[in-house]
């Protein structure tokens, strides 16, 4: 073995001769390294033109440097060292260098058996290192020079083959790390090639390749190695023409070449070209194997080719896939279009290759199976952002059946990309990052609907790309990157000026979608809130997006109120003719409806209270921006008193009710943090009442003005704290009188409010309201109404409900007084009508609500109390009519779900079914009021 390593160690340096010195140099240098005396008259044998005595004495020292033990040692120094470089030869030892060369290939054309294949691989090494250096130089006519020696002969054949597969591998081959001065050097070498000797070298491999594959297909293995690994860096036609396609596809149906020949299209078909170009040439390879029939893989039973086959298949596949990728990206749709569909043909044959038995040949199509996938994605993402496109007969601004049709497939086509993003999150990232970047360069000169879908893209990122608990701008850096670019992008491009509607809207749209963006680059709110205020927005010509932007303000505003306090002053400025509330008798129209006024207040009041303005500050703004309202609510409240016209009754109550509606608004901005006690606003609001309360007396339009003062109570309860209690009883006071149903059922709940905030506090008033409460409902109830009147019957069930509702809460607040203190009478009519409830109306939810109002005045007169018999006594006349209605299903309900529910025991419950299946109602009595004695304990 060691004798073996020694051998072909010296050969190593046989060869590699030229390179690190010469072959004679190093051959010379080794034998001195053995002998340790050199004998000179040696280096003359190595001489072409040396005698026979010469060379025989050279040879007997190369074989004593094989036998040496020692020799690879000697050799891999003589490596180290490098001592007889190329460069430090003279021009008559490089030109012996030349001829020895040469003289061993005609050697070898003569001789009747080959070299060991080892040493031709080394020779062919020798010669290619030999071409590095000389060809630009002194060697120009290198490969004519062994093309004219070697002819036909098959020995000289082998080693011009070799020779090229090792040119390859120091000049071509992209797995070697070289220098800077070798890159430049090898692409000097390729550059000339090219121009003086390739096309004779491809006619040479045409004729072995022909001459060759029946007597040495061997050589046409070789052969076709070599126009594979050339291919990558010459002129395609020169291989892709048809007399070679036609050669390699007939040795793709020799047994002994058709792997190599298989090779060598793959190789063919990854030679890197024009997309267009690549998908031609693809398309006419795939036709010729089709229509020889190579397609029909079930038939073909050697799986080393199929594996070849496969692998060729996933090339082109492949190949294909970046052609289209090319092209979509760069805008070719009909290109595109072809290579898709040359890309979709193929998918048959890949689905017979990947479920194939073979494992081997099924992975080699992975890769391929693989990027067709994405490219279905691809192609479906650009259909969706092609579809979801207007068209230019959309009418934005008088919307019809046609176009509530579109919108609805655009929100299809939004659950097909979010489905899509699920599957491919950083795809539809980068799709759209193109899209929008590309539209945006030059949006000046873009259609509109180019534009908004850009934009509407953004958008729908929102929903298609989760944010990590709400923030799209933390977290994942390349989704955070990419959004953080667009918004940077289209905050500061100047598309908010364009002057389409859609436009602009998808604009304000997408701003406050992403409004957590600005948190992070705050230097981009200036420029966006004088978008929102100027032309582009609140301002805008077309209604439809002034209403819009006033929506979106407020949310603007209320995300990012902690970065306005440098604005408010300029913003409530700005927005003050918004402000104002538009008199009934003018008949210019309003920049801003009145729903979109209500927002305009809310921010204003969000501006004002979480600013960092003094207490004394904040009171002045927000007197500023309620006074205008009481005024003109005291001007109109008096022109209505005055009115006789119905029509115009009805316009300034709707503007009455507005002015305390924007009021109301103005509240939601108040907090647990920012109360209006400590903004020192209690006084205004407190003057806002006093200024609204008129209005419930008020004889005409009483429901419209009661319903919006009623609302403005309930928020200045929340608000205003104990300081709303003087003006409940006045206002209770004017609201009960003459009620209608729904005068009472939206009373009630504003009571209900009352009762569990403060408790306690207003039990004294409830005590005074309680039976005119009651007795008001009582009343509207008993009215006699038309029999197939729904409408009347639905608002009896509503105030019904309310009613109980309201029991319900005097009840649970823990306030026994307020019923205790109504006298027997009375209560006695109020347990009947809870009794009632819960069995002679079919009303589910006042059923239920009933029972609990019984279950708790069980608990508060639980005691000696006369009210605790009476109570129970209408309990057990309620369990038995119950149960002469559904008999065993209460039963069951009481043995299976309610009882247990209240952790009584199997042997109790079922105690108290068997006494309630008694036909004695006395009986039943005495034990409920034993059973409900065990309970307190």
């Amino acid at each position: 073995m060691r004798n073996e390593w020694t051998r072909r160690t010296v050969a190593l340096v046989v060869c590699r001769g030229v390179n690190l010195s010469q072959t004679t140099a190093n051959t010379l240098m080794a034998c001195q390294s053995v002998t340790a005396v050199m004998d000179e008259q040696a280096l003359l044998g190595l001489n072409p033109n040396a005698d026979a005595r010469y060379r025989q004495r050279a040879m007997a020292y190369f074989e004593q440097l094989k036998e040496s033990q020692d020799a690879w040692e000697v050799c891999a120094e003589a490596l180290a060292k490098g001592i007889y470089k190329h460069a430090g030869l003279s021009a008559p030892q490089q030109q012996l260098i030349r001829e020895c060369l040469m003289k061993w290939l005609q050697c070898q054309l003569i001789n009747p058996q080959p070299e060991k294949s080892f040493i031709r691989n080394k020779a062919a090494q020798v010669l290619a290192l030999t071409f590095v250096m000389e060809y630009l130089t002194l060697w120009p006519k290198f490969f004519f020079d062994i093309l004219s020696l070697v002819g036909s002969n098959p020995h000289g054949v082998d080693i011009y083959l070799r020779t090229l597969m090792a040119i390859d591998a120091e000049v071509v081959d992209r797995d070697i790390m070289h220098s800077p001065e070798a890159t430049r050097r090898n692409t000097l070498i390729k550059d000339s090639m090219r121009e003086q000797c390739i096309p004779s070298l491809v006619e040479s491999w045409f004729q072995i390749l022909q001459t060759y594959q029946q007597s040495h297909p061997e050589l046409t293995c070789l052969c076709l190695e070599v126009v594979g690994a050339y291919v990558s860096w010459i002129d395609l036609n020169l291989i892709a023409n048809d007399r070679f396609v036609n050669l390699l596809l007939s040795q793709m149906s020799m047994e002994e070449l058709r792997e190599e020949a298989c090779d060598c299209l793959f190789e063919i078909v990854n030679k890197g070209m024009d997309p267009v170009d690549k998908t031609k040439l693809v398309e006419s390879l795939c036709q010729v194997l089709q229509t020889a029939g190579f397609f029909n893989v079930e038939q073909e039973e050697d799986v080393d080719f199929l594996a070849k086959f496969s692998r060729l298949i996933n090339g082109m596949g492949l190949s294909l896939v970046q052609s289209w990728t090319k092209l979509a990206k760069t805008g070719n749709v009909k290109e595109a279009a072809d290579t898709l569909q040359a890309l979709e043909a193929k998918v048959p044959l890949l689905l017979q290759l990947l479920v194939h038995e073979d494992d081997d040949i099924s992975a080699n199509v992975v890769g391929f199976c693989y990027d067709y996938l994405h490219v279905l994605k691809q192609a479906v993402m650009l259909a969706i952002m092609k579809k979801l496109t207007y068209d230019d007969e959309y009418n934005f601004e008088n919307e019809g059946e046609d176009e509530a049709m579109f919108v609805e497939y655009r929100k299809q086509l939004k659950m097909l990309l979010d489905r899509l993003a699920q599957v491919s999150p950083e795809l539809l990232l980068e799709a759209v990052r193109r899209v929008f970047t590309n539209t945006m360069q030059n949006w000046q000169t873009a259609p509109f609907m180019e534009v908004e879908v850009a934009i509407r893209l953004v958008y729908m990122l929102g929903e298609a790309l989760p944010a990590s608990h709400g923030a799209h701008f933390s977290g994942d850096a390349a989704k955070t990157n990419a959004l953080q670019e667009m918004m940077r992008t289209l905050v500061s491009c100047g598309v908010s000026s364009y002057q389409h509607s859609s436009v602009a809207l998808e604009f304000f749209e997408t701003v406050v979608r992403y409004d957590k963006f600005f948190i992070v680059e705050p230097q981009h709110i200036p420029n966006v809130l004088m978008a929102f205020l100027d032309q582009r927005g609140l301002r805008h010509n077309s209604p439809k997006v002034r209403s819009r932007v006033a929506y979106l303000f407020s949310r603007f505003i209320k995300t990012l109120h902690k970065h306005m306090n440098a604005f408010i002053e300029d913003i409530l400025t700005r927005i003050q003719d918004l402000l104002a509330l538009a008199p009934p008798e003018n008949g210019f129209p309003a920049l801003l409806t009145n729903d979109d006024q209500l927002f305009m207040f809310e921010t204003a009041g969000i501006l004002i209270v979480n600013g960092e303005s003094p207490v004394e500050r904040k009171q002045a703004m927000m007197r500023s921006l309620l006074t205008p309202l009481m005024e003109a609510f005291g001007l109109l409240l008096a022109k209505l008193l005055q009115e006789s016209d119905e029509e115009r009754q009805a316009a300034i109550a709707d503007c009455l009710s507005h002015a305390v509606g924007f009021a109301s608004r103005t509240s939601k901005a108040f907090s647990n943090k920012q109360t209006v006690k400590q903004c020192g606003c209690t006084e205004v609001y407190r003057d806002c009442l006093q200024t609204f309360l008129p209005a419930l007396s008020c004889p005409v339009q009483r429901g419209v003005l009661r319903s919006s003062v009623r609302s403005f109570l309930h928020r200045m309860i929340i608000c205003l704290e104990e300081e709303v209690l003087p003006f409940i009883p006045s206002a209770s006071e004017h609201m009960l009188k003459d009620c209608e149903a729904k005068d009472l059922q939206e009373f009630i709940p504003l009571i209900s409010q009352i009762t569990a905030k403060f408790k306690r506090q207003v039990s004294p008033f409830l005590q005074q309201i309680f039976m005119p409460l009651v007795l008001a409902i009582f009343e509207v109830l008993a009215r006699p109404a038309e029999e197939n009147d729904q409408a009347a019957a639905l608002e009896k069930q509503m105030l019904r409900r309310s009613y109980f509702s309201f029991i319900q809460t005097v009840t649970g607040s823990g306030m026994n007084e307020v019923m205790a203190n109504q006298g027997a009478e009375n209560i006695e009519q109020v347990v009947f009508t809870i009794i009632q409830g819960a069995v002679d109306f079919p009303d589910p939810v006042a059923q239920k609500t009933c029972f609990i109002i019984l279950s708790k005045l069980v608990e508060l007169w639980g005691g000696k109390d006369g009210m605790t018999v009476l109570t129970l006594s209408e309990c057990a006349v309620t369990l038995k009519t119950i149960h002469l209605k559904r008999g065993p299903e209460f039963i069951q309900f009481l043995q299976q779900e309610y009882l247990p529910s209240l952790q009584v025991s199997p042997e109790i419950s079922q105690e108290l079914c068997q006494v309630l299946q008694e036909q004695d109602v006395k009986l039943l009595k005495t034990y409920l009021k034993a059973f409900f004695q065990q309970a307190r304990l």
